[in-house]
């Protein structure tokens, strides 16, 4: 064999491994765009999380901010709505789970597993009907003194949970947390 012959190799694998890696580039290239237009969009992705300032909820009331698209009640309850929730069997309840994201998915769906903070005075829920998706009315409304849809009758309790009517689940807890004393994020 000789010198030029041995010359001829090597450039032919050179030619090999630079057209590989060519085509390689070409292919990502061509990839990237499909791939990438599967994430979320900055829009959606800005209401990912909010800051709501809960600082002149007053005990008793509830405010409703617009989240992902959806209403979320946020309730500054009284004694006597946590007394209330906290003395309910949970024989009695149509769906026995929290329904929140924040705690253990297997929990069950006793007052303080419903709230947002210890003492039970914060509570913070998806305010859509787990039956058809309705907005129920809050304030103290239905036969339990929580929230009723009056679109089929659902009746839930001071603790958002199903407890007459259709709707089959507990209205759900989504992610949430004090920030600070005034403050609840959201997602």
């Amino acid at each position: 064999m000789s010198h030029a012959d041995d010359h001829e190799g090597t450039r032919r694998d050179f030619l090999y491994y630079a057209t590989a890696g060519v085509g390689a580039v070409a292919t990502g290239a061509a990839v990237w765009p499909l791939i990438n237009q599967m994430n979320p969009s900055a829009d959606v992705q800005a209401l990912s999380s909010i800051r709501v300032d809960v600082s002149g909820v007053e005990t008793g009331t509830q405010i409703t901010v617009k989240w992902l698209g959806k209403p979320v009640f946020i309730r500054r309850r009284t004694e006597a709505d946590i007394a209330s929730g906290r003395e309910v069997d949970l024989g009695d309840l149509i769906d026995d789970n929290a329904r929140n994201e924040n705690i253990d998915p297997d929990a069950d769906a006793a007052d303080q597993n419903r709230t947002l903070d210890e003492a039970g005075e914060w509570l913070v829920m998806m305010g859509v009907c787990t039956h058809l998706g309705c907005v129920p009315i809050g304030d103290g409304a239905g036969d339990f003194d929580g929230w009723f849809c009056p679109c089929h009758g659902s009746h839930y309790d001071a603790a958002g949970r199903i407890r007459k009517g259709p709707a089959p689940e507990n209205l759900p807890v989504p992610v949430a947390a004090f920030e600070d004393d005034t403050t609840i994020k959201l997602g």
